[in-house]
């Protein structure tokens, strides 16, 4: 044989077998959230007056989702969903303002205990409160150490949080310490985490920043600078634009210092908002409803991920995903267990859709707003067809006046039809019927979720006391046949 050629055989055996070899390098996880951000609220989704050239370029270098949902159309439930994997209605975050249950398995404690860093930088509204009305800079106060609910207390080291949303110059807890800040609100949470991220790439440890900024909720109040391009429109669109530009910012800022870390290459970066535009329609991209409704403008939102070592070929999708999946992702990502997980989940791992091995879901989607009036309006998303129920037209304000409800069940194709203007139940009962059955048994599954059930036959009791893992481990013991 000749010897270059043999020479090169070698080499690339001891090359391959020293890969094989070599521990996988765990990735770090940078999960961000916008707070109202529609689906049409970004440039790439053809917005005819918003510049977000951040996400823009976030869209065309990584995997684009352009059916990206949220798991319930308004804030608090939406948040728990990203945490825990689990339709917010099992733990009974129903609504906004709504505690998570302490008894849930969090993606924060699950990579904690894997020796992961782990963050929590902004908006968190997950501990049963709903901030200070009176405040100008928003409506979020910080979080104490106290607070039963806290990030810390639900597996974040370190955490600079509001329990709600907040504008300019906020009052954000530092470990449970109100601390004043001067600023964009954006602007401030990403300085936060990238001091965090930047602690953390120094010591070579794997971490998860979670990064929820408070904007563009209202009340809008942008800097001058970031509403100056906006100037011929309404003050209206240019705070709330101006707020955009602000998040936009500062999405390249932690794109820019992941490179400049050097860590950017095994960085999964998760980009997405926390239920539908509220701004109208241009913010909905004019997809029927708006945030507080089960329609498509509701629940449907932007959606990014960069991944550049796992994908390394920007693309785009159209499979339906959710912030339900993004917690059954990351440990499938990061390849760490559960220990005691609680089941059952109604996310999915999306490393397949990743690959691009495949392009459909593995599972349906379940909607269900059962804070309102009872049965409450439902829907389940069998791709490409949507179901709802006991549906509701137009947004629940003043006593509910002027809203419209549909008694029967709508069916609609959202591949063909996504501003659900067709009507397809009457031309199709038996899929109907069929849809109709899995959704009813997925409910009576939520209602065995909040008896208790999920956590080892332990009542749920309130949902702000915890159950230790160590006392559901026992309890799964003794009750084990």
């Amino acid at each position: 044989m000749n010897p270059k050629l043999l020479g090169a055989l070698l080499a690339f055996a001891t090359a391959a077998l020293a890969s094989a070899g070599a521990p996988p390098v765990r990735p770090n996880i940078v999960l961000i959230m916008a707070d109202d951000q529609g689906w049409g609220d970004t440039g790439y989704n053809g917005h005819p007056d918003l510049r977000t050239p951040q996400l823009d370029e976030l869209a065309r270098s990584g995997l684009r989702f352009d059916r990206f949902y949220a798991a319930h159309f308004n804030c608090s439930p939406t948040r728990g969903s990203v945490l825990t994997g689990r339709h917010p209605n099992r733990y009974g975050t129903f609504s906004p303002g709504a505690p998570i249950r302490a008894q849930e398995m969090t993606v924060a404690r699950v990579l904690q205990s894997a020796g992961y860093a782990t963050g929590h930088f902004g908006k968190w509204h997950l501990n049963g409160r709903n901030g200070d009305r009176n405040t100008t800079e928003g409506n979020g106060r910080a979080i104490l150490a106290s607070d039963p609910l806290s990030p810390g207390r639900l597996g974040f080291d370190e955490w600079v949080s509001a329990d709600n949303f907040f504008d300019l110059n906020p009052v954000l807890g530092r470990q449970g310490v109100p601390e004043k800040f001067h600023g964009d609100g954006s602007d401030i949470t990403t300085g936060e985490a990238l001091r965090f991220i930047r602690r953390q790439a120094a010591a070579g440890k794997p971490f998860l920043s979670v990064v929820w900024f408070g904007s563009p909720h209202v009340p809008h109040e942008a800097l001058p600078a970031d509403k100056a391009p906006y100037r011929t429109l309404s003050e209206r669109e240019q705070n709330y634009y101006g707020e955009i530009a602000a998040i936009d910012r500062s999405v390249g800022r932690l794109r820019a210092t992941l490179r400049e870390l050097k860590i950017a290459e095994h960085t999964l970066l998760w980009y997405c908002s926390d239920n539908g535009g509220h701004a109208g329609p241009k913010s909905t991209g004019h997809l029927r409803g708006e945030k507080g409704t089960m329609w498509e403008g509701g629940l449907r939102v932007p959606g990014i991920v960069e991944w550049p070592a796992r994908i390394p070929q920007p693309f785009v999708s159209g499979t339906p995903c959710s912030t339900l999946d993004i917690y059954p992702t990351v440990l499938a990502a990061t390849g760490v267990l559960a220990q005691d997980q609680i089941e059952p989940l109604d996310g999915i791992n999306l490393l397949p859709l990743f690959d691009r091995q495949t392009d459909t879901r593995a599972k349906p989607m379940p909607f269900w707003n059962r804070a309102g009036r009872q049965p409450g309006h439902a829907a389940w998303l069998d791709w490409p067809y949507k179901l709802h129920t006991d549906a509701i037209e137009g947004r629940d304000r003043s006593g509910r006046k002027g809203l419209v409800s549909h008694p029967v069940p709508l069916l609609y194709d959202v591949a063909k039809d996504p501003k659900e203007t067709t009507d397809l139940a009457a031309q199709q009962p038996e899929r109907v019927a069929r849809m109709l059955a899995a959704l009813e048994a997925w409910k009576a599954s939520v209602e065995r979720s909040l008896s208790g059930a999920d956590y080892g036959g332990v009542p749920a009791g309130d949902a702000r006391t915890a159950v230790p893992t160590e006392s559901r481990r026992k309890k799964k013991q003794r009750s084990s046949p």
